[in-house]
């Protein structure tokens, strides 16, 4: 589905890995998006006003739909009006959000096939490393998809690249471990798996996750504009409430079912938002206000 986006995205993450990244595929996932943030940080700006110009108007909006709960059309057509007074567009906030989104499912696809979106092998050449594999170890293992199970084998055995040299060349390998941990895999909460022969790979993985969630926690609640005192409301408070759980509550989940070059992603992501959001808070929003004075 999202194939016209995963290809660039591919070639644009292996173009990284081979030059400024030193061949780390970590390092190439953490510029990759920086690069990303840095092309929406403009859209960021004015999510975050919106957001702030939201909870301003709040107490006016719940007001007008007390004064007009049994008057819908009436009701809608005061609050165009309030929105169109006080500037405020009510899908503002929404265009960075639907821009991320298909990038991060591309992600996903580029990162679990690496094969075809990194190294832009055809699906017969693919089905061949495959069937190789699969015939040499019985398997193709130590992945969360046979691609990757095949980027790790041959990084295990790289001799045996002479007998494929016409499907996969040596410089054409990508390392997917960053820090000691393979980022081609599923972090997996299995006692069996993380204190058992394995734990050396499945262990530090659960790093992944935890940071995850730990960061999106720290970038939600700055991303959050304090409400003053004159727009606070219960139904606002408790609407901050809930993103700022649903955020990380989701990451959590999504880290145990992704692979972990996602989670690195989303860690990259959120260490860059909450810089990006101390910046915004400190100078972009303070020099708004000085300016509306």
């Amino acid at each position: 589905m999202f194939d016209f986006i995963a290809k660039p995205l591919g070639q644009f993450l292996y173009f990284v890995y081979n030059t400024i990244a030193f061949k780390n595929y970590g390092l190439a996932i953490i510029i990759f998006t920086i690069v990303i943030k840095l092309v929406l940080l403009p859209l960021t700006i004015k999510q975050y006003r919106s957001t702030a110009k939201m909870q301003e108007i709040q107490p006016l909006i719940e007001d007008i739909q007390r004064r007009y709960k049994n008057d819908k059309e009436k009701m809608n057509q005061e609050l165009m009006k309030l929105y169109q007074e006080h500037k405020y567009n009510p899908a503002g906030g929404c265009l960075p959000l639907l821009i991320q989104m298909p990038i991060l499912f591309s992600l996903y696809w580029v990162i679990n096939q690496p094969l075809r979106f990194i190294l832009n092998k055809t699906p017969e050449q693919i089905n061949k490393l495959i069937e190789y594999v699969t015939e040499t170890v019985g398997k193709v293992t130590m992945g969360s998809s046979r691609e990757i199970g095949v980027l790790n084998y041959f990084n295990e055995h790289i001799s045996e690249l002479s007998n494929v040299s016409d499907l996969l060349k040596p410089e054409e390998l990508i390392n997917l471990k960053f820090l000691g941990i393979n980022l081609g895999l599923i972090p997996k909460f299995d006692v069996k798996l993380l204190f058992g022969s394995q734990m050396a790979v499945y262990l530090p993985l659960l790093a992944i996750p935890l940071l995850a969630v730990t960061t999106t926690f720290i970038s939600t609640k700055l991303m959050t504009p304090k409400a003053s005192e004159k727009s606070k409301s219960d139904t606002s408070s408790t609407t901050q409430n809930t993103m700022a759980m649903i955020g990380p509550l989701m990451t959590l989940l999504f880290s145990f079912q992704l692979p972990a070059g996602v989670g690195l992603y989303w860690i990259a992501s959120n260490l860059f938002q909450i810089f990006q959001q101390l910046y915004i808070n400190e100078y972009v929003m303070k020099k708004k206000e000085v300016s509306e004075k």
